[in-house]
C-alpha cells in the first residue's frame, strides 16, 4: 500500500494555459495526465514546465466519450474563458461568444466522473446575466450523475500568500457518493492575519533573472507621463492642466505599483497603458516581475514574444493562490477523511435557491488590504 506522501492523485486539465493552476496542485501532490488548450505558446509553456501530454486543439473538437486517448482521472481542473464573463468589459455572461464554453467542461466532468472538480473564473461570473449564469452553471454541474455538490467561493488571492489583489470565484465539485467533507481553506493573510505579501517583496532582486526579463521600449512622452505619477498611482494623478494629461479611462490604465501593499490585478489583455509599471522607474513591468507578482517561480520558463508572455501570465491562476485548496482536496484520494452525507446536503441545498446559496459568496470580505 502506497504512503500517503507517494500517492498522486491524477488530474485532467482544461483551458490550461500556461499551468498555473495545475502548478499550484503539482506543488500538493498531484499529477496532470492528460491536458488541453487551443493556444500554441501557452502550450509550449505548458510542455516546458509543467507536463508533454498537452493536446493543442480547441475543446471543442474534442469527445471525452469516445476519445481512447484521454485517459481516466481523479479530478479536473480548468479555468474555462472568462472574458464574457469579466467585469472589465460588457460581461455577456451565457449570451457571449465565449460563455458557453464551459459546457465543454461540463462533457469532461460527465464523461469521466471524477471524484471532484475545480472551475476558475473572473469575480464578474458572479454578477453576469443578473446573476443568472452563476446559478445555471451551478445547476448543470449539480446534475451530472452520480450527482455533485458545487461549493462556490470568492477568493482574494492576496489573503493566500500571492503578492496581488486578484480576486476569482473557485467552484468545488464533490461527487455525492465520496461523502467527503469538504471545506475551502480559510485564509492566511490579511486582517488579523499574516501581513499581506507586498510588490517589496515579491520584487526582491529580481534583476538577477536571466529569463523572461526583458525590458519594453517605451516613447519618451510615455516615460514623462508615467514620472508624473507617484508610487501606487495611475493616469488620475496626471494634472488636468497638463499637456500629457488623460481623461475617460479605466482604473488600471498607467497604474504603478506601490512597494508596501500587494500589486493589483496583473491584467493579460490591452494597450500599453494597462501593462503594469514600476515605481520608482518609469517603465513597464518585465514579464519576470509579472511573474512574480503572480507566484511563478524563476525557473518557470515561458515561450513565445513578449507580448505572447504577458498574455499567458495575465491570464493565468498564481500557482500560490490554490496551493492550500489543493492539499485540502488530497485527503479526498488517501480514504481517511471525515464523512458527511453529501446525499442529504445536496437535497438540503436544493431546497434553497440558488442566488439564496450565493449569499454568503458575496458577502465574503476578504479583500482588504491589513493596515
Amino acid at each position: 500500500m502506497k504512503k500517503q506522501n507517494e500517492i498522486k492523485p491524477k488530474c485532467i486539465s482544461l483551458f490550461s494555459g500556461c499551468g498555473g493552476l495545475d502548478l499550484g496542485f503539482k506543488q500538493a501532490g498531484f499529477e496532470t495526465v492528460w491536458a488541453n488548450d487551443i493556444d500554441h505558446w501557452a502550450c509550449e509553456t505548458f510542455r516546458s514546465n509543467i507536463e508533454t501530454n498537452i493536446i493543442e486543439k480547441s475543446i471543442e473538437l474534442l469527445n471525452p466519450y469516445k476519445d481512447k486517448s484521454i485517459p481516466e482521472c481523479d479530478i479536473i481542473l480548468g479555468g474555462f474563458p472568462c472574458q464574457d464573463f469579466s467585469i472589465i468589459w460588457k460581461q455577456p455572461g451565457l449570451n457571449g461568444e465565449r460563455g458557453n464554453l464551459y459546457k465543454s467542461f461540463l462533457k469532461f466532468v460527465d464523461a469521466k466522473k471524477p471524484k471532484a472538480f475545480v472551475a476558475e473564473n473572473v469575480k464578474g461570473l458572479l454578477t453576469a446575466n443578473n446573476k443568472k449564469a452563476i446559478a445555471q452553471i451551478i445547476i448543470d454541474f449539480e446534475k451530472i450523475q452520480p450527482g455533485y455538490v458545487v461549493f462556490p467561493k470568492l477568493y482574494n488571492f492576496a489573503d493566500y500568500g500571492v503578492p496581488q489583489l486578484r480576486e476569482r470565484v473557485l467552484l468545488v465539485g464533490i461527487r455525492v457518493d465520496t461523502n467527503f467533507n469538504f471545506k475551502h481553506p480559510n485564509p492566511t493573510h490579511g486582517l488579523n492575519k499574516l501581513p499581506h505579501v507586498t510588490c517589496g517583496e515579491a520584487l526582491k532582486n529580481v534583476e538577477s533573472v536571466e529569463f523572461n526579463n526583458e525590458h519594453q521600449k517605451i516613447l519618451p512622452t510615455t516615460k514623462k507621463l508615467l514620472e508624473l505619477i507617484p508610487e501606487g498611482g495611475n493616469f488620475t494623478d496626471i494634472p488636468k492642466d497638463h499637456e500629457l494629461y488623460v481623461k475617460g479611462l479605466i482604473s488600471h490604465v498607467y497604474r504603478r505599483i506601490n512597494r508596501s501593499e500587494p500589486s493589483k490585478t496583473i491584467i493579460a489583455a490591452g494597450g500599453g497603458g494597462t501593462w503594469g509599471y514600476h515605481y520608482p522607474e518609469p517603465r513597464p513591468l518585465t514579464n519576470r516581475e509579472r511573474a512574480r507578482l503572480q507566484t511563478f517561480p524563476d525557473d518557470f520558463l515561458f515561450k513565445g514574444t513578449i507580448g505572447e508572455v504577458r498574455r499567458q501570465i495575465g491570464n493565468a491562476v498564481p500557482p500560490k493562490g490554490v496551493y492550500l485548496l489543493a492539499k485540502s482536496l488530497y485527503s479526498l484520494f488517501t480514504k481517511t477523511y471525515d464523512r458527511v452525507d453529501l446525499k442529504n446536503y445536496k437535497k438540503y441545498l436544493s431546497e434553497l435557491s440558488v442566488p439564496k446559496r450565493l449569499e454568503s459568496i458575496l458577502e465574503q470580505t476578504y479583500f482588504k488590504v491589513a493596515s
